[in-house]
């Protein structure tokens, strides 16, 4: 398919407004202008975008919770704290194409009916940080953001809020005190951020690649958009694609493109030329599938019902030489690592989780080890406040279910047949 969101980025100047309305740039926005908000919004609905940062809800219909509050101001937010391990696609679209995803802020602002704008940044991308400012300086001047965009009487102020590397904030209502100065920590739910948000007023969150869309949508409308990819998941999306590949990578493809067609058609296969043993398809927090499950579709339909979920699309492909039970401890080290310890289920949990699968892995492990970790992660399972927590118990279960053996093997012969 032709690209969307990644559009010249192989050019080194790619970032520059002039590169990007060159290519059409604020045409969409000059469009979306000239539509009323209710006329957008009913074009988001039959595009049937949704969510890209992991929990795929409608984005029209989260949209319209928050324009049907009475309540002003209303905040739009977007979500760039990319701390999904195997996750790197926002990235692509903050650092080469910028002006795609402030064009997509200005519509969906216009739509909201919201003033203030905040660009929720990871803490790790201080270079991102860099280009980002440089591209909303540059749509300052050409006045695609201030107080009377293209002299349309439409308002609308946008700021880069850099977070400090906590994993915990890209969950949205920890990512709202975070931005507000509070700790990092989930909200209770409800009441949701779309009517309670920011500073407790009507507040709309969403993931880089999400907003960066909103152009195609005006530009296509909304049902030539439903048409790309599968129908209850549509529109092009970005798969980061990491691990034993040849060509690892981010590919921008129709929603819905099996895994196997990702791995071995864009990504080039199994680095090599080993046998593929494993695959996480949506981050870290997703569950592992086995190299027999590769055939399923990769959309928020599709992947649940192969066992999985689709998550951001980060594809992490492992090979017949790595060892599962050192990479669920890994990752378990990760969570306990960044779990804010506001719930018990996941700051124990991830705890107790992780000191057993070091034990198993350091040739400690006994044989009611499996059990104790199968009864901790159902305990988690559910009863967090944020889903760290369930995505913790859902990858140990996973493993657990697929790779049984290598967790015997382990405590048997008491150490790793992988070393």
């Amino acid at each position: 398919m032709e690209r969307v969101l990644l559009k010249n980025i192989e050019r080194p100047d790619s970032h520059e407004i002039e590169v990007y309305m060159q290519n059409g740039g604020y045409k969409n926005m000059e469009k979306a202008l000239q539509m009323r908000p209710e006329e957008i919004l009913d074009e988001v609905k039959k595009s049937g975008l949704r969510g890209r940062g992991g929990a795929g809800f409608p984005t029209g219909m989260k949209w319209s919770f928050a324009i049907a509050d009475p309540k002003k101001p209303k905040y739009l937010i977007c979500n760039a704290d990319e701390g999904e391990p195997g996750t790197f696609k926002d990235r692509y679209i903050l650092q080469k194409n910028p002006h795609l995803l402030i064009e997509g802020m200005v519509i969906s602002a216009y739509t909201l009916g919201a003033e203030y704008g905040y660009i929720y940044l990871r803490g790790e991308y201080p270079y991102v940080k860099k280009t980002l400012s440089q591209a909303i300086d540059q749509a300052y001047k050409r006045n695609y953001l201030g107080d009377n965009i293209m002299g349309r009487g439409v308002k609308f102020h946008l700021t880069i809020h850099q977070g400090a590397g906590a994993y915990i904030c890209g969950e949205e209502t920890a990512l709202i005190e975070s931005l507000e100065g509070e700790k990092g920590q989930p909200r209770s739910k409800p009441p949701f951020p779309v009517n309670v948000g920011a500073w407790g007023l009507p507040t709309i969150v969403n993931n880089v690649e999400t907003l960066a869309n909103i152009p195609y949508i005006v530009e296509i409308g909304g049902e030539a958009y439903s048409k790309i990819g599968t129908s209850e998941s549509p529109g092009p999306k970005l798969y980061c694609v990491s691990g034993c590949v040849k060509r690892p990578g981010v590919y921008e493809l129709p929603m819905g493109t099996t895994l196997r067609e990702i791995i071995y058609e864009h990504a080039g296969g199994i680095r090599n030329d080993r046998k593929l043993k494993a695959v996480i398809p949506g981050g870290i927090s997703t569950p592992v599938l086995t190299s027999e499950m590769i055939d399923c579709k990769m959309d928020f339909v599709s992947m649940p019902k192969a066992g999985s979920m689709l998550g951001s699309g980060a594809i992490i492909v492992m090979d017949e030489t790595v060892c599962m039970v050192r990479v669920i401890y890994r990752a378990m080290k990760f969570f306990e690592h960044e779990s804010c310890g506001k719930c018990v289920p996941c700051r124990e949990g991830t705890e107790w989780l992780r000191k057993i699968l070091e034990r198993i892995e350091n040739g400690m492990g006994r044989n009611e080890d499996i059990e104790t970790l199968q009864d901790v992660a159902d305990i988690m399972s559910g009863r967090t406040f944020c889903p760290l927590g369930d995505g913790a118990a859902g990858t140990v279960l996973a493993m657990l279910r697929h790779f049984r053996e290598e967790f015997d093997a382990h405590i048997k012969e008491k150490g790793c047949p992988y070393s």
